[in-house]
């Protein structure tokens, strides 16, 4: 099976243009991988911020009472490492098939992402409504301190 240019094979030209040809697709292709692990190599050697490491949970309480009482348990329990409390909010929303409208409190909590699943079943299990809100999002980037301090308070 002959291969190249017509015109072209075997010349210097020919070859540069075939291995043009090879590099340009596979550099695409392995761009994201390099990439990341570039980004993961780069973030331990000068212990930056990785992406998604941390997330900040969102949970609704009824009242006070119960926002502090799930939010000390939540620190204590090392599920997070701050849980701000946000008093005050309105929610409208359909339950039952009915449109609903309430007053409630919401927690916002900074922990590690892998934690979420833990944080979700604490709050399930201590939380009065039937159906807890339990919503989370990566953190995506931050004061470097601050989410080396969230690494720090929570366990792996």
């Amino acid at each position: 099976m002959r291969s190249g240019l017509p015109g072209l094979r075997g010349t210097s030209v020919g070859v540069s243009l075939r291995t043009l040809c090879l590099t340009v697709p596979l550099g695409v292709l392995m761009y994201q991988v390099l990439r990341t692990v570039g980004l993961r190599a780069i973030s331990m050697a000068s212990e930056t911020y990785m992406a998604g490491m941390h997330s900040a949970a969102f949970v609704t309480c009824p009242n006070d009472k119960v926002a502090k009482d799930l939010a000390r348990g939540i620190v204590e329990k090392k599920l997070a490492a701050c849980v701000n409390i946000i008093p005050a909010i309105t929610s409208v929303y359909e339950w039952q098939g009915k449109i609903q409208e309430d007053s409630e409190v919401l927690l916002m909590i900074k922990t590690r992402s892998s934690k979420v699943p833990d944080l979700t079943e604490y709050v399930r299990a201590n939380h009065p409504y039937e159906v807890a809100e339990v919503i989370s999002l990566p953190i995506e980037q931050g004061n470097p301190p601050y989410l080396k301090w969230i690494q720090e308070v929570v366990p792996e």
